[in-house]
């Protein structure tokens, strides 16, 4: 009897060492839920992560010094978000009143309010217990600027806040039906899909109050055209949201395999062109027809989007608060952008390419002087961003480029645009995000970029009105903020 039950208990356990192998060889793994997606939970990320990071901390200070050298403020302390000052109506009258039903959303700034639909936004921004924590008195004077506009609402918009936002019309429907369901990313790993595969890793964090004070970033300039121009598009309100990218990969659905965030053109996505784009609605002021998108940011704790192929999971987080700064040249005056004008900034694929055309920059609200390629982990109270430049030395020919690149390039060293091109308007994006406590956040990215936070990018095409664009011009050139 003794030798049967150890008989019985050795096939056993061959039948179960078997068992497993054929299950890890023909079951194919599933998604990670993002609630595993915590790297502080996974220690076998450092070093994988560490791997990773190596190669895009090389050229992190360089990089930072040639951004501070473009003409921004190299001044030390504390930064803060700039406020936005009202805006005047390029024309004196209602200009922006003369818009189609599509456009009606417009009557108010969809930046200025919460959606009240959007469970993404239930998050409390006043939280007693952010109130309650006590910040390190050091950052006390930074955390209290009075005008860091990351906690407050946009002040710009003197419209309604108790107006519904519009929701997209019956005849933008058709375009996305032509979407086909995405496809997965051709580089996908089919190896573990565990989040020691999907990233982000702890290496891709840092706290801010660990990172070097240098110029502010969100500084004005003080030589050169000074002005800026806002245009006021809103926070997504509306939810247009796709995995296109008529920019880089026109007319394919998914070809950006992450999801984007738009303001500004209602109709965007893989198969937009000049004219339909130059046809539909916006969420803009004064009739701003471009579109401004960027990958979008997750809360990586929510279980969300689990099913996605390409492995970007977790709750989308909407902006707090989205601006569309237009800025001035250090060196000289600027010219009005060509109409349609398409530019792409920072390098989607940056953590395998190298960090050559890489230009993401993080830092948290109160703390503005302090500029990282890594996620930052802010302190309770202040808010993570993300500031977005894009080139303004346009050739004066060419509306776009083979690489997208070549057609408008970065100001030089000292802020001056390279002989042969001429300045233009310079497109900031400060998006600002109340995300979870800890390394728990994370950028969409192609699924072979681990979440890497360099990979930080985003898209504009111009199509504003040729007299709004003469309007920027003119702020700039003569120092007004519009």
């Amino acid at each position: 009897m003794i030798a049967s039950r150890r008989l019985a208990a050795a096939m056993s356990s061959l039948a179960l060492v078997a068992g497993g192998m054929v299950s890890a060889a023909v079951i194919p793994a599933l998604p990670a839920f993002a609630d595993h997606c915590d790297p502080a939970g996974h220690p076998e990320q450092n070093q994988r992560g560490q791997n990773q990071q190596g190669q895009n901390e090389q050229g992190q200070n360089q990089r930072q010094g040639q951004d501070q050298g473009q003409g921004q403020d190299q001044g030390q302390g504390g930064g803060a978000l700039s406020p936005v000052e009202p805006t005047p109506s390029p024309t004196g009258t209602g200009e922006g009143d003369r818009r189609t039903g599509q456009n009606q959303r417009n009557q108010q700034d969809p930046g200025n309010q919460q959606d009240r639909q959007n469970p993404q936004d239930q998050r409390n921004p006043q939280d007693p217990r952010d109130q309650q924590n006590q910040q390190d008195p050091r950052d006390r004077q930074n955390q209290q600027d009075p005008r860091n506009p990351g906690n407050q609402q946009n002040p710009q918009d003197p419209q309604d806040p108790d107006q519904p936002e519009a929701q997209p019309t019956e005849s933008e429907q058709p375009r996305n039906d032509r979407r086909t369901r995405p496809t997965p990313s051709p580089t996908q790993s089919q190896g573990e899909n565990d989040c020691a595969d999907l990233g982000p890793f702890a290496a891709d964090f840092v706290n801010i109050r660990n990172v070097q004070p240098g110029g502010n970033l969100l500084s004005n300039l003080r030589s050169g055209s000074r002005g800026t121009f806002v245009s006021q598009c809103g926070t997504n309100g509306n939810r247009h949201n796709n995995p296109d990218n008529f920019i880089v990969a026109p007319g394919v659905s998914n070809g950006a395999h992450h999801l984007h965030d738009y303001v500004g053109n209602v109709s965007t996505d893989g198969f937009s062109t000049d004219q339909s784009l130059a046809a539909a609605g916006t969420t803009c002021r004064f009739d701003d027809r471009s579109t401004y998108f960027w990958p979008v940011l997750r809360d990586r704790k929510i279980d969300a989007n689990l099913g996605d192929p390409d492995g970007n999971v977790g709750q989308v987080l909407r902006p707090r608060q989205a601006i569309m700064q237009f800025r001035g040249n250090a060196a000289s005056r600027v010219s009005a952008m060509p109409r349609f004008l398409r530019l792409i900034t920072g390098d989607a694929k940056a953590a395998t390419n190298g960090d050559a055309n890489a230009r993401a920059a993080w830092t948290c609200t109160g703390f503005t002087n302090r500029v990282t390629t890594k996620y930052p982990l802010c302190p309770r109270g202040s808010l993570v961003v993300r500031v977005l430049d894009f080139p303004s030395c346009w050739d004066g020919q060419n509306t776009d480029s083979a690489n997208h690149r070549t057609h408008v390039v970065f100001p030089g060293q000292g802020g001056g645009c390279p002989q042969g091109t001429r300045a233009v308007p310079q497109l900031r994006m400060i998006l600002t995000y109340s995300v979870p406590q800890g390394p728990s956040y994370a950028l969409d990215a192609f699924p072979e970029q681990l979440h890497n936070p360099v990979t930080d990018h985003a898209d504009f095409a111009n199509v504003m009105p040729d007299r709004l664009m003469s309007f920027v011009v003119n702020c700039i050139n003569r120092g007004r903020r519009c």
